[in-house]
């Protein structure tokens, strides 16, 4: 005996009822194992020494551990040289945990009072993210930072000075946030140039100029020491601090081809200078790199308010363009459209040929402005930023809509097929009672599922999954509406040619 839909539905609202209330006790729990991870990205002075950088962190360190939301910092200076990425002594990173315990706005509390203190720190240029937006962003763009506009041209003054002109403006927008210059201008250098003419006097070669400098820099191998289980290299160098002063390191004796020895400064010119760290290149180019954070998470709007604002007020030497890597979510949005597009017309050609026709196909299609209509709405009253998020949501509700839409019109053309119910209005409104329990149970069980991640839109960790709940929540609800009162309605009307309808 087949149970009444009224029945049926009541069963299913009490499931969903118990569902809610599981989830409502979950969601107690849940902020007891979640941990919001913050990334501190800063840079020192070019040159700058462990010691420097140590005594800095310890200092920012003790200011991060005063803010009442941290739970914890940790600090890491430079990287390996086997790593995946090599950092300098003078870079480095913190790592916060937050409280388990902290909200949105405590989190938010906690963000800008970290900014602010690295933003006290003198001489440090600095960038926070989340650990998951970093893995975002530099996937998108090459760069931990939301924003990076590179500085292309051939030389490297010009570039510098662009570079500094760019982040002024990027300073003066209100939603901007740790605007940096990614590449020093240039770093402290102790360089020793030989003088041909001296070394010649006194009887130095090149060779044996350069194994002095080696040696005092890198060492020099002298022999190998056998011990019982094994064998240690051994090198001659000279003490750190002979390394580092220009007079100290004059005094290193070089080698003549007399066998006697000469002084270093008696051959070369030995003085502190400044040189480049690094030089980047794109595109065979030599570019400049400009980053930034956006506080709102706007990042088109900002993208489209920084060109304006540069266009209007610096003019680029010739020679130098920009280009903006905030545009790679552009084009991750234009690859997702094109995929998405590929997808409705396998679905359309897959749809006739189940259903037999492209009518049936059309009507399945119908709903999908309306389910869009209420992700664009959900969109709309949550700032209006389109996000990749966001657009997964909308491929999402493509989804949802569809397989409503497809339970509906199979179970009319079952029962008008299976059970020779004849072709009229009471068949479809037969049909729509006996589906309302599967369409409204899964919505209301997708919705239960996405409201946590609904309600922490924004805070760390849901940069994708935030956006993404909101939009299908928006729809759900409009493809509900649709589902259960404006689809049975088109397909009385144009699911079967009136003149070919089927009778009893």
């Amino acid at each position: 005996m087949q149970r009444p839909a009224g029945a049926a539905l009541a069963i299913g609202l009490l499931g969903a009822v118990a569902l809610a209330g599981a989830l409502s006790f979950g969601a107690e729990l849940l902020p007891s194992f979640r941990e919001r991870h913050y990334v501190l990205q800063v840079s020192g002075p070019a040159g700058a020494s462990f010691d420097w950088m140590r005594a800095t962190g310890q200092r920012i360190s003790r200011g991060l551990l005063a803010i009442p939301e941290v739970l914890s910092v940790e600090e890491q200076i430079g990287r390996a040289e086997a790593g995946e990425d090599t950092w300098p002594p003078h870079r480095g990173e913190f790592h916060v945990r937050l409280r388990p315990d902290v909200d949105g706005a405590g989190e938010d509390r906690a963000l800008a009072r970290m900014r602010k203190v690295l933003a006290d720190t003198p001489a440090l240029q600095s960038e926070v993210t989340t650990f998951l937006g970093d893995r975002i962003s530099e996937s998108l763009s090459g760069e931990t930072a939301a924003v990076s506009i590179s500085v292309h041209g051939a030389d490297l003054d010009t570039l510098d000075r662009v570079a500094a002109a760019i982040a002024t403006q990027l300073r003066a927008l209100p939603t901007a946030a740790d605007v940096r210059v990614k590449t020093d201008p240039g770093t402290p250098m102790l360089g020793v140039t030989l003088d041909p003419a001296r070394m010649a006097l006194r009887g130095v070669s090149g060779a044996d100029a350069g194994d002095a400098i080696r040696a005092t820099f890198a060492g020099q191998p002298a022999g190998v020491v056998a011990l019982p289980d094994r064998t240690v290299d051994v090198a001659v160098t000279v003490p750190e601090d002979q390394r580092r002063d220009p007079e100290a390191l004059g005094q290193t004796l070089v080698r003549t081809a007399s066998g006697g020895a000469v002084r270093l400064a008696d051959t070369a010119t030995i003085a502190l200078g400044t040189e480049r760290l690094s030089i980047a290149h794109e595109g065979g180019q030599r570019r400049q790199v400009v980053t930034a954070n956006v506080t709102d998470g706007d990042v088109s709007g900002f993208v489209s308010a920084a060109k304006a604002r540069i266009a209007r007020n610096i003019h680029l030497p010739p020679g130098v363009f920009l280009s903006w890597a905030a545009e790679g979510q552009a084009k991750a949005a234009r690859q997702l459209g094109s995929h998405v597009l590929f997808t409705a017309v396998a679905m359309v050609i897959l749809l006739v040929v189940a259903f037999g026709g492209l009518r049936p196909a059309l009507l399945i299609l119908a709903g999908m402005p309306l389910a869009m209509a209420g992700g664009v709405l959900a969109v709309a009253l949550t700032g209006g930023v389109i996000s990749l998020g966001s657009l997964v949501g909308f491929i999402t509700l493509f989804g949802i809509s569809a397989r409503n839409a497809i339970l509906l019109v199979a179970h009319v053309d079952e029962l008008v097929a299976r059970d020779g119910l004849p072709w009229t209005i009471e068949t479809v409104l037969r049909a729509t009672r006996e589906r309302v329990t599967p369409i409204v149970l899964t919505a209301l069980v997708t919705a239960f599922a996405l409201a946590p991640l609904a309600w922490e839109s924004g805070q760390s960790g849901r940069e994708v999954q935030g956006p993404m709940a909101l939009v299908i929540l928006g729809g759900l609800a409009t493809s509900l509406v649709l589902s259960l009162l404006l689809l049975p309605a088109l397909i009385w009307r144009w699911r079967y040619d009136p003149e070919k309808a089927p009778s009893a």
